[in-house]
């Protein structure tokens, strides 16, 4: 019988936050979007205070300096370190794992019934390992199906059924299982969005044994596959299987608001130049190449009331490249052909499409400057991560960089630069 962890880091962009800064400790903590925006994260003590995710910020500051909340700025960069800390951990405890995003990962535990205490106290190890190493709180379900063990995780994190961090579905008995899943509502279960809990809701499916329970061929019809393949595995059958490889990304995008409206044309090259090398470095870590690369500008269209434009091309390369030099060029001769005087730009963005594997593409007989490109971008690449992205780069992107994003409470890079290590001073 198939057996899956979910692993999920509980508050995690707000824990991170907090692990590095003891004067957080027991704080209300909220973690912004870009320009310092929306909140898109929040500690224990934010949700206990009833602040609802996705808030602008201006709108909840009185009920902040009321409670005390601190806001951080995202930092995205200790966000993915830790991230790939946890999952380094993770990796002791199974040899097959998937990283299903920044906060949660899912192990195959096939085969680890017979240990010690069994399942739930495996998973307490995991859970106390990940304490001690990095501080981090997590929370752990455990199931014979992937939906299963998202919803058993629901269950560690809501104290429900006697979890206390960790909720192990696989030895409860099937009548247990349909009293918990009487009281847990259909929203709950993963895959099953906003929409699809009102048209559920409208079939009288309001919980999750009512969906466990439906007609699987009739949810299909009316609904699809996806959901006929939830219901199936509400019912112990893993239809899901574990993605241990990530594929491929068939387009890459690159995008940024700017921290105050853009008006000449130098500035967005700059940001344009800047967004590229990023997806440029994203392309060639998944040794890929670009066919095609597409630039986008427009204005603020929260401001109805000031003078709107947005425009998007794509062009065709002649040959398909990774070159960060290549493809900025491009992208600028995008840019000016639509860029438009009298406006102020409030975001500008790239994407490169027509992606396929390196290795796939056969070199064009007027192009044999391409390997020595490859040996340069690859000497970049190894700079960027060994010492901190940024040193080597393009003229085009820029030095003072007026156009980036606010950032005004962002923490230090505690894990990624040598600059931002904490400093102990004895008293």
């Amino acid at each position: 019988m198939s057996v899956f962890a979910l692993v999920d880091c509980n508050n995690f962009y707000a824990s991170c936050e907090k692990l590095f800064a003891p004067r957080l400790k027991n704080r209300p903590v909220v973690v912004l979007s870009n320009n310092d925006g929306c909140v898109v994260a929040r500690s224990a003590e934010v949700k206990a205070l009833g602040i609802p995710m996705g808030v602008p910020w201006f709108k909840i500051k009185d009920d902040a300096r009321r409670h005390g909340i601190v806001a951080m700025s995202s930092n995205y960069a200790l966000y993915a370190d830790m991230s790939n800390r946890v999952v380094e951990v993770l990796s002791a405890f199974s040899p097959n794992i998937e990283v299903y995003s920044i906060d949660e990962s899912f192990l195959e535990l096939s085969g680890f019934g017979n240990l010690p205490g069994g399942l739930a106290v495996y998973g307490a190890e995991m859970r106390q390992r990940i304490a001690d190493w990095l501080g981090l709180a997590v929370c752990v379900g455990i199931a014979p199906t992937k939906t299963l063990a998202k919803l058993a995780n629901h269950c560690a994190k809501k104290n429900l059924a006697g979890a206390d961090g960790v909720c192990d579905f696989t030895p409860l008995h099937p009548d247990d299982l349909t009293q918990l899943f009487d009281r847990i509502d259909v929203g709950e279960v993963w895959g099953i969005g906003r929409k699809i809990n009102a048209r559920l809701a409208a079939m009288g499916i309001n919980t999750v044994r009512q969906l466990r329970d439906a007609d699987a061929e009739t949810l299909r019809s009316r609904f699809s596959v996806v959901v006929e393949r939830t219901v199936r595995e509400l019912r112990g059958l893993s239809c899901i299987d574990l993605q241990e490889v990530t594929p491929d990304k068939q387009q890459i995008i690159s995008s940024r608001s700017f921290g105050q409206l853009i008006h000449d044309r130098v500035d967005l090259e700059e940001a344009v130049a800047s967004y590229m090398a990023k997806a440029a470095e994203k392309l060639r870590a998944q040794d890929s190449l670009a066919g095609a690369v597409q630039v986008y500008i427009r204005t603020n269209i929260f401001k109805p009331e000031t003078p709107q434009y947005q425009r998007a091309v794509t062009v065709p390369l002649p040959d398909a490249t990774a070159d960060t030099r290549v493809l900025t060029a491009w992208a600028l001769r995008v840019l000016r052909r639509i860029y438009r005087t009298g406006y102020g730009y409030h975001k500008a963005g790239v994407m490169l499409a027509d992606i396929a594997p390196r290795l796939s593409q056969q070199y064009s007989l007027f192009n044999a400057g391409a390997p020595r490109a490859d040996a340069l971008m690859r000497v970049v690449d190894g700079i960027n991560q060994r010492y901190g992205r940024g040193l080597p780069q393009l003229a085009a992107e820029g030095i003072e960089q007026d156009w980036r994003m606010r950032r005004g409470n962002l923490s230090p890079g505690y894990t990624t630069d040598w600059r931002g290590l904490p400093k102990v001073k004895a008293q």
